[in-house]
């Protein structure tokens, strides 16, 4: 069930991270809106409506489960870089995958939403210097981050869900 549930692998945060690591995960951000809609174009609605691992969200839950955490990422980046050490809020993602919008909304909206939202991003994280990258919030249920490892985080958690797409698709020969 690991396998299906990390298909990459599971997260873990760089105590630290050079500029060219950092180019790298802000190149992954940047690809991961047409990544996604790569994989999923095309997919029939009971496609879209099928879990990509026992138990978990269906296609369409982890496309707008995508969209929902990186607009709350990319604010949790504006206020890092805008305040001193604040604690960001967390919020319920299994929940929210629940609401309507998440559960049966179409994923056209979303996949717009996360090409618009990563044009912005990006541009933000390209300006970004080294003390930007090491600025520090605290997150409730983690602990003290650095920008830099959310950076990391998000990066790897576009390849995350991505790789939840289409090793589903492999898996059933789509």
């Amino acid at each position: 069930m690991d396998d299906l549930r990390y298909p990459i692998g599971r997260f873990h945060a760089p105590s630290t991270s050079e500029p060219a690591q950092r180019d790298e995960w802000i190149e992954q951000i940047a690809d991961a809106p047409s990544e996604m809609k790569r994989v999923v174009v095309g997919l029939a609605a009971e496609r879209l409506d099928t879990p990509y691992r026992p138990e978990g969200w269906t296609v369409r839950q982890v496309i707008h489960h995508v969209a929902d955490s990186h607009v709350n990422a990319y604010c949790r980046f504006r206020i890092a870089l805008t305040e001193d050490e604040p604690t960001i809020r967390a919020y319920e993602q299994a929940r929210w995958a629940e609401l309507p919008d998440a559960h049966d909304g179409p994923v056209e909206a979303s996949l717009e939403l996360l090409a618009a939202l990563h044009a912005r991003w990006v541009a933000l994280l390209r300006t970004l210097d080294e003390n930007a990258m090491a600025r520090r919030f605290k997150h409730p249920e983690v602990g003290t981050l650095q920008v830099a490892q959310l950076l990391c985080l998000y990066a790897w958690h576009g390849r995350h869900h991505t790789a939840h797409v289409t090793s589903l698709i492999a898996r059933e020969g789509w």
